[in-house]
């Protein structure tokens, strides 16, 4: 309900002193407006009352003042919400079938926002506070080989500026492990040839350093060189980003999902690929290695440790499969 002012308030905390990206701060107002829509049929209140009855962009002073009532009475309703109606609204939700995850993801939107009323003595308590998460199904990232890596890299013809472009873009993916939101972010200082690292502004704004491979600063120079012969013949283009769509601007994380796209066809791989693949396939090919478990940690720029050791799941797997096809016999001797 964009219409309430406490959400507002929200998701303006959100953005400007948690530094939540609009993105992020967009799913949480979204989840919002679904909880409080439930409340609305919950006390048999029509979604309508909010646009009051006629008036346009201009109306009359009495539709105005009943347009604020009603919102003033459906803020009282999410205001005042009780843990009932954190169970019921969870009720509604697995009626419909939504997964474990996305379940979990509406619950700790509404949890952080009555904490921020809490923060704000608009309530005393967060009725959140005594809910579990929906216990998750455990899902191993998936990760690419490296030889469909190698497959995927050499995929975007680099005769071209845009296809230049694309193939330093998935060699710095594949290289530092960074987000897709932390590439499409990266300005053209950001990269140091010399020290051989990468500036990046992870979430929250929270900045670190990580060191990105020969190959992959090669792709970014062949890049660079049509990026500036580009820039010339264009007044517009924007000298700062790294990353530029054909018109010079930002390249949005939207139309990096496109390009992905694309190669992953072309190259024959699998379609359901996602950029975020590069990222698992950087992190687990790292710890096959022999890298720690703390020092991925800092490159993928995680909080928690918890987030990373996924990926130990994902290479002892892997080892399994491995042992299992060296010694088929063995496995297959084994007594019940």
């Amino acid at each position: 309900m964009k219409e309430l002012a406490v959400i507002q308030d929200f998701l303006g905390y959100l953005k400007f002193e948690k530094h939540f990206s609009d993105h992020t701060a967009k799913c949480y107002g979204a989840d919002l407006e679904q909880f409080t829509d439930f409340l609305m049929g919950e006390h048999g209140i029509r979604p309508e009352v909010l646009a009051g009855s006629g008036g346009g962009n201009n109306p009359s002073p009495e539709v105005a003042n009943a347009q604020s009532q009603n919102r003033v009475q459906i803020e009282k309703l999410l205001i005042q919400a009780d843990v009932q109606a954190m169970r019921k609204f969870m009720a509604y939700l697995n009626e419909r079938q939504y997964t474990k995850s996305t379940t979990a993801r509406k619950l700790a939107t509404l949890r952080s926002f009555y904490k921020f009323l809490v923060k704000r003595n608009v309530i005393d308590s967060n009725p959140v506070s005594t809910l579990k998460t929906p216990k998750q199904d455990k899902k191993l990232p998936k990760f690419l080989e490296y030889e469909q890596i190698q497959k995927l890299l050499n995929t975007p013809p680099t005769g071209t500026w845009l296809g230049a472009r694309d193939r330093a873009i998935l060699e710095v993916l594949y290289s530092t492990g960074m987000r897709v939101s932390e590439l499409v972010g990266l300005n053209l200082e950001d990269v140091d040839f010399l020290s051989e690292v990468i500036h990046i502004r992870g979430k929250g704004k929270k900045e670190r350093i990580c060191p990105i491979g020969s190959s992959a600063l090669q792709s970014i120079q062949h890049y660079i060189e049509y990026r500036n012969k580009r820039m010339l013949n264009d007044s517009g283009f924007d000298s700062k980003v790294l990353f530029a769509n054909k018109h010079g601007k930002r390249l949005s994380t939207r139309s990096v999902r496109r390009k992905m796209d694309k190669y992953l066809l072309e190259a024959g791989l699998d379609p359901s690929i996602s950029p975020h693949t590069l990222r698992h396939s950087f992190a687990t090919h790292m710890l096959n290695n022999g890298a720690d478990l703390r020092s991925v940690q800092e490159l993928l720029g995680h909080q928690s440790l918890s987030t990373t050791q996924i990926y130990t799941h994902v290479t002892t797997s892997r080892m399994k499969e491995q042992y299992e096809q060296a010694h088929p016999r063995e496995i297959s001797a084994t007594p019940v």
